[in-house]
């Protein structure tokens, strides 16, 4: 049987749309970037976007000047010349986009600014790199899907978990049939972030805005990305529907007095996320899905994600350690070291670059976003992570919420693909 390519394999169906767009196609070897946030993450993923020759910087956009004068001086560092700065203001943003001199985008804002900024740089013309997640409310859910279809721009989400190479081993093995009929899959983002949520005075970050108002899994795709593509969401099959529930809140409070003070003005805030978050979906194949979210309970971080599959002939889990079990190879009742399968399943992006991917950051994960999206540009070939895919990801933040808010109602997830996922299926 002919072995499947990753590409392959999450190609299949709604993504073939930008296909034909290259930006050899106005004759140019090298692509124009923008980024939109250029605090420590955006800044890291515009170095890794300059280690490669064929991508210049010619604008950034920042609120902080701080930031954002980092950025330019990165730039000339490793160009020889100053991108053009944005940082009038929230809208500052649009000013980039009006540049003829900008292909794509990269943005790396807050995640409640994502989908819009998106929305508008498709809708500008621009091709779209957007950091997790994807989306924040339903409606800015249903605009990427929109902006991308209207426009045909590249849209790719940069769910980097996606590329870890244990991960894409265990795609691998299901395209070629190993693990049979896939029938449950567990994953949680699971990451002690308090400290995240506060300045060093005790006023709340962005980040820690959304703990004291959403009572939803706010940060769902790092867990439920490779475990969608493992399913084969989308392509073969959807989620269907979901049910959340979440614990009390005890440990932000508690952080809070302890760091500072029954005095501070904090002390008094009830937060609305509690300390876990259960979201239970269902596929239309039958599929069940358990993903919890946690990022304020206190526990040491050794891993911030953690991943299992059921099928009929196989398991996997990696939270002893990456162990697989499957019929007919394995010893009976005996786990393996997934190491021992690494030869036969290395995937091809870590065949190609894993000596460089290794020096980059999670895992080598980093690299693998920035380099697809520049070959998706350069080639143009379907986006492995769409609109849609975001989108079907992204909206279990809105849809967690209410079922919360409804003491743990199944809601039904909308169908981003428009029937699309019928008419595709992942090759086994």
């Amino acid at each position: 049987m002919r072995r499947v390519t990753r590409r392959e394999f999450v190609g299949y169906g709604v993504a073939g749309a930008t296909a034909g767009l290259t930006l050899r196609a106005r004759g140019a070897d090298m692509q124009r970037w923008g980024f939109i946030g250029t605090g420590g993450r955006g800044t890291y993923l515009m170095g890794q976007a300059l280690a490669i020759p064929e991508v210049d910087v010619t604008a950034a956009c920042d609120i902080n000047e701080a930031h954002l004068n980092g950025a330019l001086e990165l730039v000339e560092k490793a160009r020889g010349h100053v991108p053009q700065g944005y940082s009038s203001g929230p809208k500052a943003y649009r000013e980039l986009l009006k540049r003829d001199d900008v292909d794509a985008v990269v943005i790396a804002t807050p995640v409640p600014l994502h989908a819009r900024m998106a929305a508008d740089a498709m809708r500008a013309g621009k091709h779209v790199l957007s950091e997790v997640g994807g989306a924040y409310t339903l409606d800015d859910c249903w605009d990427i899907v929109d902006a991308q279809k209207e426009t045909g721009c590249t849209y790719m989400l940069a769910e980097n978990c996606c590329y870890y190479r244990q991960n894409l081993m265990v795609l691998d093995m299901i395209a070629q049939g190993l693990f049979g009929d896939l029938t449950y899959a567990e994953c949680g983002y699971v990451h002690d972030c308090r400290w995240l949520y506060f300045d060093p005075s005790g006023n709340l970050t962005w980040r820690g805005e959304l703990c004291r108002d959403a009572r939803s899994n706010w940060y769902p795709t790092h867990a439920i990305g490779p475990v969608a593509q493992w399913l084969g969401i989308n392509r073969g099959d959807r989620f269907e529907s979901l049910v959340a529930v979440q614990s009390d809140e005890r440990s932000l409070s508690k952080y809070v007095l302890d760091h500072f003070g029954a005095d501070h003005p904090l002390a008094k805030t009830k937060f609305a996320l509690g300390d876990s978050t259960t979201v239970l979906l269902r596929t239309a194949r039958g599929a069940v899905v358990d993903l919890r979210f946690d990022v304020c309970s206190a526990r040491p971080v050794v891993m911030t994600t953690y991943f299992q599959l059921q099928g009929t002939r196989a398991a996997y889990e990696d939270r002893l350690g990456e162990r697989i079990w499957i019929e007919g190879r394995s010893p009976e009742n005996t786990w393996e070291d997934l190491a021992k399968y690494q030869d036969e399943f290395m995937p091809a992006l870590w065949a190609r670059w894993g000596d460089e991917a290794a020096a980059t950051g999670h895992g080598g994960a980093d690299f693998f976003v920035i380099r697809e999206f520049f070959e998706l540009l350069r080639d143009g070939k379907p986006s492995p992570i769409d609109a849609c895919d975001s989108a079907t990801w992204s909206c279990i933040t809105p849809l967690s919420a209410k079922s919360i808010d409804r003491g743990g109602e199944p809601v039904d997830l909308p169908d981003f693909t428009r029937g699309a996922w019928k008419r595709t299926s992942r090759p086994h």
